[in-house]
């Protein structure tokens, strides 16, 4: 297990940001960084933990089935109130047949099942049924981009409470004119937004969760310039603005990343349970998922090794 417990940075680790993190500090600094704990009252009523686990990219080869069972395992072993998944749950249904696709979200639905707590499902871009031009389906699919989603998990889009706290799952994908897909929060959605901000007391503890990045060190050290993150992410920032917006948690990109915005709120992104596609990591990012522990109106964070690596190593032997 790797212990990485985080809240929000002092102000001498303040990181200067503009909308993105980390504007003239090194990435390994960020996370070698040891925030001040943050300091609540631990009782029953206020306290409680869940898990974020993102990028299974579950399919029947290549032992996936069993690094995820292995992460659930880990995940009831907490004994988490609920787990949160953020997205790319299979591998892959854009490019997908009907019936493959159709086998791969009733795989995942029946290995979640294995929780012990309540499952909150996130969208991902592997999770859009045959968006890519060499899918034999099309956009007149009855499941088509949302649809067999929808058909297995319901809206793309929600939210829930939690003892105090309230959680905004968004979608953060649509679909190109030349059949890509594209990070983005639909106008939908926002009115959406709007009204559930609007139903939601300013002083509630507020938890995001996207697929598509909305905050990120990755395009400035890879040098993409935001072609990974959702492209509209300041209006949803925006909308956040007079609330109490605790934390964003992300995945996608398979890297494991914590940042603080302004001493207004965190982010993480999640690392991922699949690494490179079950081959090993990627970036150098250890397969895992984070545990978050509430108390009252702060939290603390670490982030778990749910073993995958050494078993990897094991059945090449």
């Amino acid at each position: 297990m790797a212990k990485e417990k985080t809240g929000n940075l002092n102000r001498r680790q303040f990181i200067q940001t503009s909308g993105l993190a980390m504007a003239g500090m090194p990435f390994l600094s960020l996370a070698s960084q040891k925030p001040e704990s943050r300091i609540a009252k631990d009782s029953p009523e206020t306290s409680f933990e869940f898990s974020f686990l993102t990028d299974i990219h579950l399919k029947p080869e290549m032992n996936a089935p069993l690094g995820f069972q292995m992460a659930i395992d880990k995940v009831n072993e907490l004994n988490s109130d609920f787990a949160i998944m953020g997205g790319d749950l299979v591998y892959d249904v854009m490019r997908g047949d009907y019936e493959r696709s159709d086998m791969l979200f009733d795989l995942y639905q029946k290995m979640s099942r294995g929780f012990n707590m309540p499952v909150y499902n996130c969208v991902g871009n592997h999770d859009l049924f045959a968006i890519y031009p060499e899918s034999p389906e099309d956009a007149n699919h009855p499941d088509y981009k949302y649809g067999m989603w929808e058909r297995y998990f319901g809206k793309t889009y929600y939210s829930f409470d939690h003892k105090g706290w309230h959680f905004i799952v968004l979608n953060s994908l649509d679909v190109t004119e030349d059949k890509k897909y594209k990070g983005v929060f639909h106008a939908e959605q926002l009115e959406w937004l709007a009204e559930d901000l609007k139903n939601t007391d300013q002083s509630t503890p507020i938890v995001v969760t996207t697929h598509i990045p909305m905050l990120s060190t990755h395009w400035q050290l890879k040098g993409q310039n935001g072609a990974v993150g959702v492209e509209n992410s300041a209006e949803v920032i925006r909308m956040l603005e007079n609330h109490n917006l605790k934390l964003i948690l992300q995945g996608h990109i398979h890297w494991k990343e914590y940042g603080m915005v302004n001493d207004r709120f965190d982010f993480i992104t999640g690392g991922s349970i699949a690494g490179n596609g079950w081959k090993g990591r990627r970036h150098n990012t250890k397969e895992g998922f984070v545990q978050i522990k509430v108390q009252g109106e702060n939290y603390s964070w670490e982030y778990i090794d749910h073993g995958w690596e050494a078993e990897r190593l094991r059945l090449q032997l």
